[in-house]
């Protein structure tokens, strides 16, 4: 996209990290202590929302970056941030994924602990499912984003398959709702670059109040693009289950598998 000067702060050379295919870029100044995320104004709401789950993160004690400055004009949005010292997960090799796999765990068990009632944002299934049919009705579906044996499934039969579980999710999500960061997937776990500790989550604009299958299930299914074999896959997440403090629960993974990629 194209970036007008006014949403760049002014005092430094900024260098295109990313672009995505909604528009937006992602800038890093180029002494590498800020980011810049920049939309076109139909976007600036979703960006402002962002950045108030980045501030609101950073206020109960979970790492990440913190807000430096916010820019609105009529040609559209600009989040300065800071930047977190860290390694993103899914540039480690297996063995490296392996050493941080526990903080990553850890920082997931401490996400989900935070008190959910005091959490201001919804991410519940319900509105998940809005998303889901708007994006099946609108044929906008990506399918490389769907687990490969659905790819050549259509998405109409996928989504009557989600709505015939809705009811059951509903009351799990009722039951079991924790704060979700919404896209728990390794580029967005920044990892110490001596490997002991999480140094920060980024791309919080999904955080919300959720099921915690909601986070695992994209978890434990990105990591497997790294471990080697099936045999070590399971090792992993049987040690996260052990960590985390759960008992998979293999159909609420398969249910989050499937919505989460109809929502895009």
């Amino acid at each position: 996209m194209h970036i007008p000067a006014e949403l760049l702060p002014d005092g430094a050379d900024w260098l295109p990290v990313e672009s995505g295919e909604s528009g937006a870029a992602v800038l890093r100044d180029e002494a590498g202590g800020r980011y810049v995320k920049v939309v076109p104004s139909s976007q600036a709401d979703e960006l402002a929302a962002e950045r108030d789950r980045i501030a609101w993160l950073a206020s109960v004690g979970i790492p990440g970056p913190s807000v430096i400055e916010w820019r609105l004009t009529a040609h559209g949005g600009a989040l300065v941030t800071s930047a977190v010292e860290g390694v993103p997960a899914d540039r480690l090799d297996a063995a490296g994924l392996r050493a941080a796999w526990p903080a990553i765990a850890d920082i997931l068990r401490r996400l989900h602990a935070v008190p959910v009632s005091d959490c201001p944002y919804g991410r519940g299934v319900d509105g998940m499912m809005t998303a889901v049919r708007a994006t099946v009705a609108e044929d906008r579906v990506q399918t490389e984003f769907l687990p490969v044996a659905l790819q050549d499934v259509p998405p109409s039969r996928i989504l009557a398959d989600l709505e015939s579980e809705l009811p059951r999710r509903i009351v799990q999500e009722q039951a079991e709702a924790v704060v979700c960061h919404g896209d728990f997937c390794l580029p967005n776990i920044l990892i110490a670059p001596d490997g002991s500790h999480v140094a920060g989550l980024i791309d919080v604009g999904r955080l919300g109040r959720a099921d915690p299958y909601a986070d695992i299930a994209l978890l434990l299914a990105n990591a497997r693009e790294t471990w080697p074999d099936e045999s070590t896959a399971r090792r992993a997440d049987e040690d996260f289950a052990a960590r985390y403090g759960i008992d998979l629960d293999s159909a609420r993974q398969d249910f989050y598998l499937r919505l989460d990629p109809l929502t895009w």
